[in-house]
C-alpha cells in the first residue's frame, strides 16, 4: 500500500552453551517469533576417574558452525544477544585472555578429594551450609580450582582470571571479563545470601593465594556487560556494537525462559542433567545441602536441585537396544507402568543428588519374564523421573509451592515422559509454545536488558511473550499417581540399598 512503511525485521538472539550441543536462536520480538533456530554438536572428554572437559575453543568452533547455519540477513537483524552456559564448568585464563587448561565441566567427578579439603578447611560442611549457603560439592567451581593448583603448580601460578563457561563466551564476544550473580552463586565461593564472594572460602581453597585478585567483577542487576567486538563480528557475522546482556547459567536463563520470576512454580528441566527450580524472594537453604541455594538472575533466589543423569539416561538404553527417538517413544508408551518390577538407578555419571559421585548405575528387579527391551526404555525414563521427584518433595519440605510443574528440555518431546512427570510428582504439567528454555530466556533477558528494563519490567515482558502450548499439557491421572507413590518407594529403598556400595 502506497505510503506504508516497509517492515524490517529485528531480533534478539539467545546463545545456549550445553554439554552436548550449543544452540543459537533468534527471535523476532515484534512478530513474537523464532526466525531461525540452528545448533552445533560439542565434544566431551571422559576417563574412568570422573573427569569430564571440553576445550574452550571448541566453544567457539561451534558458535562459529551454529551461525554460518543461518541466513546472513536474520543475522543482521539482530539487536542484541543474550548468553545461557552450562554451570560450574572452570575457565581459568591468562594476563592474555589465553584459555591455560581444559575445562573441567559441571558433571566432572574427579575432585571429590579437593571438595573434603576445602570444606574441613572452612571448619565442615555444615559451616558453609551456614556461612555460604551451599556445601562444596563435586562439579561445583571451587574443588576445580583447588585440583588445578595440586595437578598443575605451573599453570595455576599463571593464572590471572576465573570465569564460568557463559562468561567466557561473553568475553570471546565483547572481551569484558565480568560473572553474573545467578552463575556465580554455583562456584561454591559467592555467599548467597549476600551476593559477594566470601573471602573465607577462598581461603579454604588456596591459604597462600588471595584469588579475589583471579576473580572478575561481579554483575547483580539485569543489565548489558559490553558490546559485539569487530573481530566477533567478522567471525559471527552479527552487527558490531549490538549490546550483550548480563546472560547467566543454563538453569537462571531456563528460569526466564520459562517465566519462573515468581512465586508458586516449579520448572523441572530434562535435559543432560535434570533439575527442578522455584523463585524465591528470600534465600532458601537447605540445612541437609541436598537443595542449592543458588541466586536467580533476577534479583531473587533459586533454589535448585540437580541430578547428573538424565537424557544421559534414556539416550545410553536407547543407543544401547539401537532404538530411534520414534521408536522410543513407541516403545515406552507400550510398556506397562512400572516395566513390570524394573527399577533403573540412573547413576552412569555419578550422582550429586543423593551426593555419591562414585557411583554406577544399576538396574534392579530383573527376572525371566520381565527382562525385555520396552521395560529397559521404560524402567530409564521412569528412574529418571523418579530421581527429580525428590527434588519436588524436597522442595516442598522447605516451603517452595510445587503446584504446577513447568517442563523444558529435550524430553518434553516425548508424550509419555511428560504424563509420567505428571503421575509421578502429581502435579499438572505446562509446557510453553516457545519450548527454546535456556537459550529464549537469554534472548528475552537481552531484550528487557537494552529496553533499560529492570525485574519488574522482565515479569511483564515474560507475560507478554510467553504462552502455553495447551495440546502438550497433561493432568496427573489418579490411579497412576497411587501406583507411582508405592513404585517410588520401592526406588528409594533401592537407591538406599546401593549407597553402601558407592560412600
Amino acid at each position: 500500500m502506497l505510503g506504508q512503511a516497509e517492515y524490517v525485521m529485528k531480533t534478539v538472539v539467545g546463545i545456549d552453551l550445553g554439554t552436548q550441543s550449543l544452540k543459537v536462536v533468534f527471535y523476532d520480538f515484534e512478530a513474537r517469533e523464532i526466525v531461525a533456530s540452528e545448533s552445533a554438536e560439542l565434544d566431551l572428554y571422559q576417563n574412568d576417574e570422573g573427569a569430564a572437559e571440553q576445550q574452550a575453543r571448541w566453544w567457539v568452533g561451534a558458535l562459529h558452525e551454529a551461525f554460518g547455519k543461518i541466513d546472513s540477513v536474520i543475522r543482521q537483524s539482530a539487536i542484541a544477544v543474550g548468553v545461557s552456559g552450562q554451570q560450574h564448568g572452570f575457565v581459568p585464563l591468562g594476563k592474555k585472555g589465553e584459555v591455560l587448561a581444559p575445562v573441567k565441566l559441571w558433571c566432572d567427578t574427579s575432585t571429590v578429594t579437593e571438595c573434603d579439603e576445602i570444606m574441613d578447611a572452612f571448619g565442615g560442611a555444615q559451616k558453609c551450609i551456614e556461612e555460604v549457603g551451599n556445601p562444596v560439592l563435586p562439579g561445583y567451581t571451587a574443588s576445580k580450582i583447588r585440583w588445578l593448583r595440586k595437578e598443575s603448580e605451573g599453570l595455576y601460578d599463571q593464572l590471572d582470571c576465573i570465569l564460568l563457561p557463559h562468561d567466557y563466551l561473553n568475553f570471546y564476544l565483547t572481551g569484558e571479563r565480568c560473572m553474573e550473580a545467578g552463575d556465580a552463586s554455583g562456584t561454591g565461593f559467592l555467599n548467597i545470601r549476600e551476593r559477594a564472594w566470601s573471602g573465607r572460602m577462598l581461603a579454604a581453597m588456596d591459604p597462600d593465594r588471595d584469588l579475589a585478585d583471579c576473580l572478575p567483577p561481579l554483575r547483580t542487576q539485569l543489565g548489558t556487560v559490553g558490546h559485539i567486538s569487530t573481530e566477533a563480528a567478522r567471525q559471527t557475522g552479527l552487527p558490531e556494537g549490538i549490546a550483550v546482556s548480563t546472560g547467566g547459567g543454563d538453569n537462571m536463563m531456563g528460569a526466564i525462559g520459562t517465566g519462573n520470576v515468581s512465586p508458586g512454580k516449579v520448572t523441572m528441566s530434562l535435559g543432560t542433567s535434570g533439575t527442578v527450580y522455584a523463585y524465591s524472594d528470600q534465600p532458601v537453604i537447605d540445612p541437609r545441602g541436598e537443595i542449592a541455594a543458588f541466586c536467580s538472575s533476577t534479583g531473587g533466589w533459586l533454589p535448585l536441585m540437580c541430578t547428573m543423569n538424565c537424557t544421559v539416561t534414556t539416550e545410553l538404553m536407547r543407543r544401547l537396544l539401537s532404538a530411534d527417538i520414534s521408536e522410543f517413544e513407541s516403545r515406552v508408551s507400550r510398556a506397562p507402568r512400572g516395566a513390570e518390577g524394573l527399577i533403573t538407578l540412573p547413576f552412569f555419571n555419578g550422582e550429586r543428588t543423593p551426593n555419591l559421585p562414585r557411583a554406577k548405575a544399576c538396574i534392579v528387579g530383573l527376572d525371566s519374564h520381565n527382562t525385555r527391551p520396552d521395560n529397559l526404555l521404560r524402567s530409564a525414563l521412569e528412574g529418571a523421573t523418579f530421581a527429580l521427584r525428590y527434588g519436588i518433595d524436597r522442595l516442598c519440605e522447605l516451603g517452595i509451592d510445587a503446584s504446577e510443574i513447568l517442563l523444558t528440555g529435550g524430553g518434553v518431546g516425548s508424550a509419555t515422559w511428560r504424563q509420567v512427570v505428571a503421575d509421578v510428582c502429581n502435579a499438572p504439567v505446562s509446557v510453553l509454545d516457545q519450548d527454546e528454555g535456556a537459550s529464549f530466556g537469554a534472548a528475552l533477558q537481552a531484550l528487557c536488558a537494552i529496553e533499560g528494563g529492570d525485574s519488574d519490567d522482565l515479569e511483564q515482558l515474560l507475560e507478554d511473550h510467553l504462552g502455553r502450548n495447551e495440546a502438550l499439557c497433561c493432568e496427573p491421572k489418579k490411579s497412576a499417581v497411587n501406583f507411582y507413590d508405592e513404585t517410588y518407594g520401592a526406588y528409594q529403598a533401592a537407591v538406599r540399598a546401593i549407597t553402601p556400595l558407592y560412600s
